[in-house]
C-alpha cells in the first residue's frame, strides 16, 4: 500500500537519510526503531510531506506522492506533544479539521460523536484541555487524527511523555484501536519494548540507514548485525575460531572454554547459520534470559564456561547475575525468573559458578578480527 524507493535527506552536506527503501501493508502496525538522531522522525516528517526529498520517492496505491502537498495526501500525524489547541474544549479540538473541510453540521456532529465514544472520552467534550490528563490528551489528540479517515496514521513516539504504568496501558488501548480500525500505523519509538509489544513489523533505524526490517520475533530473535542485536535488549558475546561445520552445526573453540562451544540452528526456521569458512573467526551471541547460573558444572548437552559472581539483583519477577569470565576481562549478564524467594541467598557474589546455554540458543555471527 506504500513503498519508499531510495529516499534520501540531505541538509547541506549532510546526510540524515540514505538509501531508505522499505514497503507498508494495508491494516499493518510498523514501528521505525532506533536511537536519538537516527533519522526515525525525519523519515516520517518526509512521510507526511513536512520535509522535502533530497533524492528518492514515495509511492501509494501504485501513485507517487511525494510530489503532493500534505493536505492532499491521505495521512495524519500524532506529535510527541500532541499540539493540541488550548482555547478549545475537547469537542472543538476534535471537530477542527472537519470544519476546516466545511463538513455539514449534521455530519460534523455525529463524527466527532462518535470518534469520541470510541475514544471513551465523550464525557469530557466540553472539558478544556489543561484540565486533562497525559493519557486524556493523548487520546484527544488521537481522535482528532483519526476523524478525517486517514489511510495512514503517522505516529512520531506519540506515549514518550507519559509515565511507565501509563505508557503501557496507553500501548494496549493504541493496539487494540488500531486493530478494530483497521487502519495503518507508522510508529516512531526509541522505546525497544514498545516496539516489540506493538509491531507488526519494525524497522530498525542508525545513523541514518535501516539495519534490519521484520516481524518483532525476527528482530529479537535473528538480529542481522551487531548493533541490532546490542541495541533490541542485553546480548552476551563469546568470540571464537571456527573448528568443524556439520549440517546446520558450527563449532567453535574458545578461549574462554576449556571446551569447544557449539551453536545448532533452531527448529522451525526461526533462523539459519550463517554461511563461514573453516578457521573464521565468529561471535556467538545469547540473550540474556537464556543463560542460566549454576553452582555446579552443567551436562555435556550444554555449553558452559566457568566464572566468578560478581553481583546478585533482585529485580522483582527476575534476578539478575552479574558473572566475571574467569580471566576478569568480560562481564556476562543472566536474568532467571525468580521462582523462590531464597533465590538471592543461593548465590552470593564472590561463588565460583557456572553459566550454561543451549546450543539453539546463540546466535552466529561472523567477525573481522582474532
Amino acid at each position: 500500500m506504500l513503498e519508499v524507493k531510495g529516499l534520501g535527506k540531505r541538509y547541506d552536506d549532510h546526510w540524515v537519510l540514505q538509501k531508505i527503501s522499505l514497503s507498508v501493508r494495508e491494516g499493518e502496525f510498523f514501528s521505525l526503531l532506533g536511537p536519538s538522531g537516527c533519522g526515525k522522525t525525519t523519515l516520517l516528517r518526509l512521510l507526511a510531506g513536512f520535509e522535502s526529498l533530497s533524492e528518492g520517492e514515495i509511492w501509494q496505491d501504485g501513485g507517487r506522492i511525494d510530489l503532493l502537498p500534505p493536505h492532499r495526501r491521505q495521512f495524519n500525524t500524532v506529535f510527541q506533544k500532541y499540539a493540541l489547541f488550548p482555547h478549545l474544549n475537547v469537542w472543538e479540538n476534535v471537530a477542527f479539521g472537519l470544519r476546516m473541510k466545511r463538513v455539514p453540521p449534521l455530519e460534523l456532529s455525529q463524527r466527532v460523536s462518535e470518534i469520541l465514544a470510541l475514544m471513551q472520552m465523550d464525557g469530557f467534550s466540553k472539558r478544556n484541555i489543561s484540565t486533562l490528563s497525559g493519557g486524556q490528551q493523548q487520546r484527544v489528540a488521537l481522535a482528532r487524527a483519526l476523524i478525517n479517515r486517514p489511510r495512514v496514521l503517522l505516529l512520531d513516539e506519540p506515549l514518550s511523555a507519559l509515565d511507565l504504568r501509563l505508557r503501557r496501558q496507553m500501548q494496549v488501548e493504541l493496539l487494540s484501536l488500531q486493530r478494530r480500525l483497521g487502519h495503518t500505523f507508522i510508529f516512531v519509538t526509541h522505546d525497544q519494548e514498545e516496539a516489540l509489544t506493538l509491531s507488526d513489523r519494525i524497522a530498525v533505524m542508525n545513523a541514518g540507514v535501516i539495519e534490519q526490517i521484520g516481524t518483532p520475533q525476527e528482530i529479537y530473535e535473528s538480529p542481522r548485525s551487531q548493533f541490532v542485536a546490542e541495541f533490541i535488549g542485553s546480548m552476551n558475546f563469546f568470540e571464537g575460531c571456527v573448528q568443524d561445520i556439520r549440517d546446520e552445526e558450527v563449532i567453535l573453540s574458545s578461549g574462554a572454554s576449556k571446551r569447544a562451544l557449539l551453536v545448532r540452528s533452531p527448529k522451525g526456521g526461526i533462523r539459519r547459520l550463517p554461511q563461514l569458512s573453516s578457521r573464521a573467526f565468529a561471535r556467538i551471541m545469547v540473550r540474556p534470559e537464556k543463560l542460566r547460573v549454576l553452582k555446579t558444572q552443567p551436562s555435556a548437552e550444554s555449553n558452559f564456561l566457568e566464572g566468578m559472581l560478581k553481583e546478585v539483583l533482585y529485580q522483582g519477577p527476575t534476578t539478575r547475575f552479574l558473572v566475571g569470565s574467569k580471566e576478569g576481562v568480560q562481564t556476562y549478564i543472566v536474568d532467571q525468573p525468580n521462582t523462590a524467594a531464597t533465590i538471592k541467598k543461593i548465590f552470593v557474589p564472590g561463588d565460583r559458578v557456572f553459566i550454561s546455554w543451549l546450543p539453539e540458543d546463540g546466535i552466529l555471527m561472523e567477525t573481522h578480527g582474532a
